[in-house]
């Protein structure tokens, strides 16, 4: 494959991923290979590319992913012939992905559950929303796609109940708070998420639990969905979540990625119309971490 540069001075690493579908990661990869050529010769990822340099360089051959039931250990807070909620554990992928072809809570799925709903394809069975690998807590499951229709509606038009519990940096001014910004994917770095003009529209309830001088307990309500939503919007406002590794600070409470537990969910059930609602605890290294605390050992 090849591209020409029509505007000068940028990194070549920044000009490749801005120009093709490759991440800056995967460019920084393909320039240190030697498999980028820059008018037909190598160059260091620093090379500051010139306006009618012709570079080529090889697409990314595509991970095969398998979609295989796997006998992993699953909470399944409750389960009909229609839905089921389940509580993941921090540090599990919700679906496959590049770099995460197992282990996920859809191969999981696959091997506890019998019937999954179909309208996201083999990818996301069963998947009607999702949370980060790093968050613990509450996701709704669809055992059939009307099932999946009726909820994913319900989620767009933002009916359905999702409550997080969250320790955040620093001490909020305000006990509670609307954070109305949009978000998009971030012109300065492509894995992260940020506040943008560009960006969706992205609406985060808090209000403030409990107060520990230089962290924060609050419970965050999603009116919307965005990705990294709550992560972003509270680093936002100042306060990013505690062990967010992409958001956050460095200096933070120790633990396995950000303190975000998703400790309740409600829906309109599908096929009775009845409101329902599941609240499950954070996990223990949560728990263990808010009573360090509270006695000030953390």
């Amino acid at each position: 494959m090849e591209v020409i540069i029509k505007k000068a001075g940028l990194r070549l690493d920044k000009a490749l991923a801005d120009l093709t579908n490759l991440s800056r990661s995967q460019a920084n990869l393909a320039i240190k290979e030697g498999t980028v050529l820059v008018n037909g010769r190598t160059q260091k990822a620093k090379y500051n590319v010139k306006t009618g340099d012709i570079i080529s360089y090889e697409e990314p051959k595509e991970e095969v992913l398998d979609y295989l039931a796997e006998d992993i250990p699953l909470d399944i807070i409750y389960e009909d012939q229609d839905v089921a909620v389940i509580n993941k554990p921090q540090g599990m992928v919700v679906h496959p992905s590049a770099g995460h072809s197992s282990g996920t809570l859809v191969n999981a799925l696959l091997y506890h559950i019998k019937d999954l709903s179909t309208i996201n394809g083999i990818v996301r069975p069963g998947i009607v929303h999702r949370i980060d690998m790093d968050t613990s807590g509450l996701l709704m499951i669809a055992k059939n796609d009307q099932a999946h229709q009726a909820l994913a509606s319900e989620l767009k038009d933002k009916k359905s109940l999702r409550k997080y519990l969250a320790i955040v940096h620093g001490n909020l001014p305000n006990d509670r708070g609307v954070i109305e910004a949009p978000i998009g994917r971030s012109e300065k770095d492509r894995k992260k998420q940020a506040v943008t003009a560009k960006g969706k529209p992205a609406v985060t309830h808090f209000k403030v639990l409990e107060r520990f001088g230089s962290y924060t307990l609050v419970e965050l309500r999603l009116e919307t969905g965005r990705t990294h939503q709550i992560r972003v919007h509270m680093a936002y406002i100042g306060h990013p979540l505690a062990g967010d590794p992409l958001y956050g600070p460095r200096k933070t409470l120790k633990g396995r990625g950000q303190f975000l537990h998703a400790q309740t969910l409600g829906f309109t059930h599908p096929r009775t119309g009845k409101l329902v609602e599941f609240s499950v605890q954070p996990p223990a290294i949560f728990q263990e971490t808010l009573d360090k605390l509270r006695a000030g050992k953390a």
